[in-house]
């Protein structure tokens, strides 16, 4: 049954009305219209509807919109700040990292939690990172170059 809740998503509250256990990632999509965060798996193993959760980089397929609701929700539509991307996104770009692109909000997600803990994370770390999203297009080394480069960026704010 549906109930009003209060979810603050890329900085702004939203009131939406929502089965307190639907998944997150439908409330992000369908009715905040909010597309970084997609479908994949449905049971949080390929990380393609990863969001961060008070910065920390969570699957949104299996977490309910109740348990979401004490948290700030950032999606890949909150990264870019004033119309400029963020460096995570400006590097995945520069770095050429997307083939189908259906990995990179995990990935983009995944990095930026990464590098808000790390400024100067190893190969390993990355990986270690990157982990839990799944990429069948094999650009793995342009993705790290990726988070290195963006990591380099966020040296220089």
């Amino acid at each position: 049954m549906a109930e009003l809740m209060t979810i603050r998503v890329n900085g702004k509250v939203h009131k939406v009305q929502a089965d307190p256990e639907m998944p997150l990632l439908y409330l992000l999509r369908n009715d905040l219209k909010l597309n970084g965060p997609k479908y994949g798996c449905g049971i949080e193993r390929c990380g393609s509807c990863m969001v961060l959760l008070n910065g920390a980089a969570q699957p949104s397929c299996v977490i309910p919109c109740s348990a979401a609701a004490v948290y700030e929700v950032t999606t890949l539509d909150g990264l870019a700040k004033n119309g400029k991307l963020d460096p995570v996104q400006e590097a995945f770009i520069e770095e050429q990292a997307a083939q189908c692109g259906y990995c990179m909000n995990g990935m983009i997600m995944s990095a930026k939690a990464l590098l808000a803990e790390n400024k100067n994370p190893s190969d390993t770390q990355i990986r270690q990172a990157l982990n839990r999203v799944l990429c069948r297009c094999g650009t793995h080394t342009r993705i790290i170059s990726a988070v290195k480069k963006a990591a380099d960026k966020m040296k220089n704010l």
